[in-house]
């Protein structure tokens, strides 16, 4: 068994640092016996490593904060526990310069201040017990590097990437577009580890791979089995979700991405979003058109601020109360009211 899984990772024409990370990889799950193997059936192709390939990449399974657990195949981190800290975990191989650590945010919650922290460290991650915070307490010593993600980027959702530039500087990307310098100074001459501190409002982070893109071509981590959809019900403001509606976990998620409204619905509309194709249209423009999914709406409210269909600046998100529903009884307006 070891030997045909042996077999079908040898990487075709790949540098010799990948071939060790792919071999490293492939170890490891034959060393977690039974879950080793589910994990490697739940990959539907097999993989083999090229040249555009960096290698597998996953959480350090033993470097880890006290309060982190992992899922997915190392791939999930969550800070379990009523508490905002602890949340440390570290990338399981070195990263390149430029080579993007690509995020998302799977989890959050309003208890706390502040979100992620990410950064690098050069040195190797270990089980040694590790401190409550990234900053200050790692990056008051040398040769570890962190920045704040700002909240306003964190949210639930929200997919973002970091690397580190030829010249040190630590860079975060968000949705694609805004790119942010969270740090300078950082010592490129050896390899570092990528380091996420699951901070704050921030309580669980999804690693979905690495890229590196250059002149001529695009290299990319291993593949990995596609994530599960992320859902309002992980975004909270109380502690226990079990008690509200779900038109109550719809105005729980536009508070927490600070979308302006004035109430909600959970309703069973006909008409796909025209943005994704793929969900219901659940949100109601204040131009009068209801054209987007919650995801699409929260991006469109933050990108272009624009209605895709008439291009009115998105003012906020509304959607329709009918009577004797339970958006009524969970969010209701002054006018309603009276």
């Amino acid at each position: 068994m070891g030997g045909r899984y042996k077999k079908r990772c040898l990487p075709f024409g790949a540098s010799m640092s990948c071939w060790r990370a792919a071999r490293a990889f492939w170890v490891e799950m034959l060393k977690r016996g039974k879950r080793g193997k589910r994990e490697l059936c739940e990959m539907k192709s097999v993989h083999v490593c090229g040249p555009t390939c960096l290698g597998p990449i996953t959480f350090h399974a033993a470097a880890k904060g006290t309060k982190v657990s992992l899922s997915l195949g190392d791939r999930r981190a969550e800070r379990v526990g009523n508490t905002f800290k602890n949340g440390l975990v570290f990338s399981s191989r070195p990263l390149l310069v430029k080579e993007r650590v690509c995020l998302r945010v799977d989890r959050s919650t309003q208890h706390w201040h502040g979100a992620l922290r990410v950064g690098f460290t050069a040195f190797k991650p270990t089980c040694q017990p590790l401190p409550p915070f990234a900053i200050p307490d790692l990056t008051n010593k040398p040769g570890y590097w962190a920045g704040l993600v700002p909240t306003a980027h964190a949210f639930l959702g929200s997919e973002l990437q970091f690397w580190v530039t030829s010249c040190g500087r630590l860079m975060l990307e968000v949705l694609g577009r805004t790119q942010i310098c969270l740090q300078e100074g950082i010592d490129v001459t050896g390899p570092l580890w990528a380091m996420i501190d699951v901070y704050g409002q921030s309580s669980a982070v999804l690693l979905l791979g690495t890229v590196k893109k250059s002149i001529f071509c695009i290299k990319k981590s291993c593949p990995t089995p596609p994530p599960p959809p992320v859902s309002p019900v992980d975004s909270c403001l109380c502690a226990d979700q079990s008690s509200l509606c779900p038109a109550k976990l719809l105005e729980v998620q536009l508070v927490h991405l600070s979308v302006s409204y004035d109430s909600v619905q959970i309703s069973d509309p006909d008409e796909d979003c025209v943005v994704c194709l793929e969900r219901k249209a659940q949100i109601l423009l204040w131009c009068g058109h209801q054209c987007l999914c919650l995801r699409c709406a929260v991006r469109v409210s933050l990108e272009c601020k624009k209605c895709p269909l008439c291009r009115q600046t998105v003012e906020g998100l509304t959607v329709r109360e009918p009577a004797n529903t339970c958006a009524r009884k969970c969010v209701g307006t002054d006018k309603e009211s009276t």
